[in-house]
């Protein structure tokens, strides 16, 4: 059994450090998913309230009971709780190269287009690559990756709307296997008004790309 890494847990929520390579709920091939481990090692089993694609690592919120989860879904659909990232991207000539900014592209979502914000903050360039902070206006399916790769840049790892040639050869040349899509922090309103500001450290390997890409130090 995967290990589940617990941030922060109160009597109404658990929040937890997801691996990547590890889906949230079931579905093809996703036998082994975060939903069914909770309910593996808790009774009443923690209700999922957001979601982190399969390969993106870090911050995922989960409610204890049913009042708990109506709260938190209110939070988020609300938008008054914050979600930010960390990314590691190619940064070809053409893409642009502000140092703070908005990206506001409309996305289709199931089947209907609808509105998108992410913004975005520049941590760090090297050559042909950036590691950007980014934070969620909106929360559509694959926001930051669809973003950036529209962009034009694409987050490295990514396998659906990444660069393909350049992740083939960042994992034969450096070792670059995973996607570097991190949620680093989320900050939230608790029942009891007191807020929480949590952080999860960054994977190993995350660690790693950034030296071998000359983004860390």
């Amino acid at each position: 059994m995967k290990r589940i890494e617990i941030v922060y847990e109160d009597e109404d929520c658990l929040v937890i450090n997801k691996e990547a390579g590890l889906p949230v709920q079931g579905g093809h091939g996703a036998a082994v998913n975060l939903d069914a481990l909770l309910a593996a090692s808790r009774e009443p089993r923690p209700l999922l309230v957001h979601r982190l694609d399969r390969d993106t690592s870090g911050l995922v919120l989960t409610a204890k009971s049913p009042a708990a989860a109506a709260f938190f879904s209110k939070a988020f659909a609300g938008k008054t709780v914050r979600k930010r990232y960390l990314a590691v991207c190619r940064r070809g000539k053409d893409a642009g190269t502000d140092e703070t900014g908005v990206i506001a592209i409309s996305l289709e979502q199931n089947g209907v287009l609808k509105d998108a914000v992410t913004h975005f903050r520049r941590l760090a360039t090297a050559d042909g690559f950036a590691l950007l902070q980014l934070e969620l206006g909106t929360g559509r399916m694959h926001q930051i990756r669809r973003h950036l790769a529209q962009k034009n840049l694409p987050v490295i790892g990514d396998r659906k709307y990444g660069d393909f040639t350049l992740n083939k050869t960042l994992r034969r040349e450096a070792g670059i296997k995973q996607m570097l899509l991190h949620a680093a922090r989320l900050t939230l309103t608790l029942r009891n008004g007191r807020t929480l500001d949590l952080s999860a450290p960054l994977p190993p390997y995350f660690t790693s790309a950034l030296l071998a890409l000359g983004l860390g130090d």
